[in-house]
């Protein structure tokens, strides 16, 4: 198998630029690592995508090796993203409360399982081209449960409010790698280096646009309090014309008026006097 030949300069340029880029994704989730390091806690992640995005690793790796030709730069990300997530579990292990110690073991268990059966299944019961294509489209699968599993984080993020565990670097540089793969997969005319990818643009730009949604909630708070401040200002202000008051007390002076001249309410002469026969 010729693994380290490319015969296409738009394979090298896009896969090359997609390794770059998906470095960056593969260490955007490196401060939260820090960080638990340093707390001692895992602060309430989860391990779930760090363990299907080991087993994307893996996957791929294996469909780089049976398919050969100008596929080394998958060979090299997915070498690369496999030794990165197999760390970012060994760590969340350390610090995770015994729950949580329990589903990544379990999860992990099923990421080898899966690999097994996989790789052994299909290199003894398929050959040649038809394998190639049946591993790829198992790969597809688990990259759209990869892109998948940051919906988990979507749903935190929509139920508090807060982008507190949705970093914005992390969605850029997804949206970023999928779209260099994705050009990557179209020179290569690989659909199943494609087809994922185009799920992993758009959402992608769905978490960006969500970050810009609830990035400062404080601030939109503060902004609608002080709409109703201004709106209560307002009313507070607004003149009251006491028109009918105004016409009352002018009635009342000429009453007061009439009744010193001598003249009645009803008009007529005012006499405190008898009748005389």
């Amino acid at each position: 198998m010729e693994l380290f030949d490319v015969h296409h300069p738009l394979v090298f340029v896009f896969g090359l630029l997609g390794n770059i880029i998906s470095t960056g994704v593969y260490f955007a989730p490196l401060p939260t690592f820090i960080e638990i390091c340093k707390r001692k806690s895992t602060m309430g992640f989860q391990s779930l995508p760090y363990v299907v995005s080991l087993l994307s690793a893996l996957l791929w790796l294996f469909y780089a090796f049976i398919k050969g030709g100008d596929t080394f730069l998958l060979i090299s990300i997915n070498t690369l993203g496999t030794v990165i997530e197999s760390l970012y579990i060994i760590v969340f292990l350390m610090y995770a409360t015994p729950h949580a110690k329990k589903q990544t073991i379990k999860g992990l268990s099923g990421v080898m399982m899966l690999c097994l059966v996989v790789s052994l299944g299909t290199f003894f019961s398929l050959q040649g081209p038809t394998r190639v294509l049946v591993v790829g489209w198992i790969c597809v699968g688990i990259s759209v449960c990869v892109f998948a599993a940051p919906l988990t984080i979507v749903f935190e993020v929509v139920r508090t409010k807060s982008v507190e565990f949705m970093p914005l670097s992390l969605s850029c540089f997804l949206t970023l790698s999928a779209t260099a793969w994705f050009a990557y997969g179209m020179a290569l005319k690989d659909i199943c280096v494609t087809v994922p990818n185009i799920l992993g643009f758009l959402l992608g730009i769905f978490q960006m646009g969500l970050y810009a949604y609830y990035k400062n909630p404080e601030k939109k708070q503060a902004n609608c309090k002080e709409h109703v401040m201004i709106n209560i200002s307002k009313l507070s202000h607004t003149e009251v014309h006491p028109m009918e008051s105004d016409r009352s007390s002018q009635a009342a002076e000429d009453v007061m008026k009439s009744t010193d001249d001598g003249v009645g309410v009803g008009g007529g002469d005012q006499t405190h006097g008898c009748d005389v026969d």
